[in-house]
């Protein structure tokens, strides 16, 4: 039980800690919001997301996925693009235009719920990862490891809502933080030319 919670804990965050789509949308609208409760939607969004992706890998829809040949390919096409889309968004935004504003709670909602649940990449870990990760474990430490790597997904983004408030306060002109949101934007395009490069492998049977 010990190792399925240690394997849990190290496998996500080596997962999570990459700055991609969704951790910067929950740092910018941290960075934003006045207090803290005015960030809670996009954090419960976000870890419920990342609760429920990996409940589902777990549970088997990573065997369903990774047998059926045609799924891959797919996930990874549809992930190039949108990758490429998110880091031109993220590069042209400021903190007073474009992705970084104010959201209602609605508006956390709608939008964690996109780059939780459309984006492929974090699919891909959690079902190409996390999920063949657990097979390793019987039917009881695999949930085990389930929940230890759903709870650092509730710490990390506890925490990075927390982080882009302090930042937040301490950048007015928000200089810091568009520094940030480019070096994030040239971090998810590298993934994205990453993601081409492996539907490339894919297609020429390499």
């Amino acid at each position: 039980m010990f190792e399925a919670v240690i394997h849990g804990i190290i496998l996500a965050f080596g997962l999570i800690l990459p700055l991609g789509v969704q951790n910067i949308f929950v740092f910018n609208q941290g960075s934003l919001h006045s207090r803290f409760r005015g960030v809670l939607p996009v954090v419960l969004t976000a870890a419920l997301c990342d609760t429920l992706l990996i409940g589902a890998a777990v549970g088997g829809v990573s065997l369903v996925v990774m047998s059926v040949g045609w799924v891959t390919p797919v996930i990874y096409s549809v992930g190039l693009i949108f990758l490429a889309y998110m880091g031109w968004s993220i590069w042209g935004s400021t903190p007073a235009q474009g992705e970084v504003k104010v959201l209602s709670a609605k508006g956390q909602i709608a939008y964690a719920l996109s780059v939780s649940l459309l984006n492929p990449h974090a699919l891909l870990d959690t079902v190409g990862v996390i999920g063949t990760s657990s097979l390793q474990y019987g039917s009881g430490e695999r949930w085990i490891f389930a929940g230890a790597t759903a709870a650092v997904s509730w710490l990390w983004f506890i925490g990075l809502a927390v982080a882009g408030r302090v930042v937040g306060q301490a950048d007015p002109s928000g200089r810091i933080l568009r520094a940030l949101n480019r070096a994030s934007a040239l971090l998810i395009w590298g993934i994205a030319v990453y993601m081409g490069m492996q539907l490339w492998n894919i297609w020429t049977g390499k």
